[in-house]
């Protein structure tokens, strides 16, 4: 992170980080370096140390600069996907025998990732409930080398101390990775609190409009960062400059986004909590959640994802998802426009039979910014 954004506040970062004026027109915004290659002067000369689009690339230079400056941590790296991003990491960091601990409720395509990918290579992986302590502790052997934790969790909305879970990591002298997709930057900092890498998927919060994919990983540690940068290039997934400024767009009102996520969903809560229909409410928010302590803790507000059960089990949580109209029955999340889905059927599909199998009668939200009182009829008359 450049040391001229070191004590500027968030808002002040998400707009200005990375985001130099163009010095040849003066231009506010970083243009899109749509290429491929660059003009060296004489063999060698590279100019700013640009040579080819798959090592670096401006416009992807701009972005990852403004994600180590939002998570307060010394390297950025953008990617293809936040599956791009995991995949660059684990095989960055992992080697045959070695041993990972995941957490019990975690996104599918990560699951997937590391029983169907990355179990294949001779990486081995534990589950535990990383919002308790001793199942972590507990959990870790002298073959780990990576603590995974989502918080919130997808889809459970489970709260996992981040700084409980790093003291755990530096205990037994293996790194800490968190999955802070879900609270983005703006509600969490993972890096200030222990972890040593943080993964998001850019698709969802960062570029908050549903119209880009890519992926981030941010590190505490600059030699890290450049063995991570080593491997980005070396595998090649990396964000194209399009989708590069597309994101950088989006994080600009990343701060004021979230603000109205979290209040939206605030008040969906409060009308979920008390409707006949549903059964449970799944949102750290609420002071019955588990980890509503620790989540006040170490998040500004609560965010925007909710979870809840439905009362008739499995078909009834389906038909809630197929009669709603304003929220958009779709799988992703972090969007200006609210979304629905059933997760067992959806994004949790490849968990199904697995220690994270989520349940049945389950469906998860995405609160988009719209005004409160449309989606809150919505629901309404979603769930009958």
């Amino acid at each position: 992170m450049s040391d001229q954004h070191t004590h500027q506040n968030f808002e002040t970062r998400a707009i200005h980080a990375g985001n130099t004026a163009d010095p040849l027109t003066g231009a506010v915004v970083p243009p899109i370096y749509q290429v491929s290659t660059y003009k060296q002067d004489g063999v060698g000369g590279l100019r700013g140390g640009y040579e080819y689009s798959r090592s670096a690339n401006p416009t992807r230079t701009a972005l990852e600069e403004n994600l180590a400056a939002l998570e307060g941590g010394r390297r950025g790296l953008a990617f293809a996907s936040g599956l791009a991003a995991e995949d660059c990491l684990l095989r960055t960091l992992l080697a045959p025998g070695d041993h990972v601990v995941i957490p019990n409720d975690a996104y599918g395509g990560t699951f997937r990732l590391f029983a169907k990918v990355v179990q294949r290579w001779g990486v081995d992986f534990s589950v535990a409930d990383t919002s308790d302590i001793e199942s972590v502790r507990d959990a870790v052997n002298d073959r780990t080398k990576l603590i995974w934790v989502e918080t919130p969790s997808n889809p459970l909305l489970g709260i996992t101390d981040i700084e409980a879970v790093a003291g755990v990591a530096r205990q037994a002298g293996v790194k800490l990775v968190v999955d802070n997709t879900f609270a983005s930057p703006y509600l969490q900092q993972p890096l200030a609190l222990g972890a040593d890498v943080v993964v998001h998927s850019l698709t969802k919060y960062m570029g908050g409009h549903s119209d880009v994919v890519g992926g981030a990983l941010v590190t505490a540690d600059e030699a890290l960062g450049e063995e991570l940068a080593y491997h980005q290039n070396a595998m090649g997934a990396v964000a194209g400059p399009f989708d590069s400024w597309i994101v950088l767009r989006g994080i600009k009102t990343l701060a004021v986004r979230m603000d109205r996520h979290s209040e939206n969903a605030a008040k969906i809560v409060e009308m979920l909590t008390q409707h006949p229909k549903v059964s449970q409410v799944l949102y750290p928010g609420l002071p019955e959640h588990p980890g509503h302590e620790v989540a006040a803790k170490q998040m500004r507000s609560f965010g925007g994802m909710i979870s809840f059960r439905v009362e008739g089990g499995e078909e009834a949580a389906v038909e809630v998802c197929n009669r709603a109209k304003l929220f958009t029955l779709g799988e992703s999340l972090g969007g200006v426009e609210s979304l629905i889905e059933h997760p067992g059927r959806m994004t949790h599909a490849s968990v199904a039979g697995s220690a994270l199998e989520v349940p049945a009668d389950l469906v998860r939200l995405s609160v988009g910014i719209e005004n409160v009182d449309d989606l809150l009829a919505d629901l309404r008359q979603a769930l009958g």
